[in-house]
């Protein structure tokens, strides 16, 4: 069956940087568009970037110029570059694949 593993997140100052990955399994991974979600507490589950099959990518507003969404096939993985992390990025990161999810990875960003 399909399974999503992410990976890289943590405790961050503000201004800082991270790096998730998603490791994809048990599916065709390059036939599938890639997304992460996030979900901060007390609020619903939101877009935070994609990038699809053929690589076109789309970000949310309040992430772009911030964030980097790519993939790699052959590592069956899909990375996201976070920079200039504010204290609003703080939240659980989620992957996605068509309508599977992994089961998150935390990112909190303070001082």
């Amino acid at each position: 069956q399909a399974q999503l593993v992410e990976s890289g997140g943590g405790l961050v100052q503000p201004g800082g940087s991270l790096r998730l990955s998603c490791a994809g399994s048990g599916f065709t991974f390059s036939n599938h568009g890639m997304s992460w979600y996030r979900q901060a507490p007390g609020k619903e589950r939101e877009f935070v970037a994609s990038i699809s099959a053929g690589r076109i990518t789309n970000y949310a507003d309040s992430v772009k110029g911030r964030f980097t969404i790519s993939r790699d096939n052959t590592k069956k993985t899909v990375n996201l570059q976070m920079n200039s992390l504010k204290p609003e990025d703080t939240a659980v990161y989620y992957c996605k694949a068509f309508v599977w999810w992994g089961q998150g990875t935390q990112v909190t960003v303070s001082s």
